[in-house]
């Protein structure tokens, strides 16, 4: 996996692209689950958005390093 892409002449770390990937993911997540009603069986639903942010996070660097390098 290239650690920095060339973005229209910016040098980009690639961590910060898939930071924005998993964002956009997490957010649709967390429309979901508010729509769906679990947040009335969550604890701390604010700690469980972080947390599928980072897993989302993982999850998109371990499979690009798998996939594309």
């Amino acid at each position: 996996m290239k650690y920095e892409l060339d973005l229209f002449g910016v040098i980009v770390p690639s961590l910060l692209l898939w930071s924005v990937v998993a964002y956009v993911l997490a957010r649709s997540v967390s429309k979901l689950v508010g729509r769906i009603g679990l947040y009335r069986h969550l604890w701390h639903p604010a700690l469980f958005d972080f947390a599928i942010y980072v897993c989302l996070v993982t999850g998109l660097v371990f499979a690009c390093t798998e996939f594309f390098s």
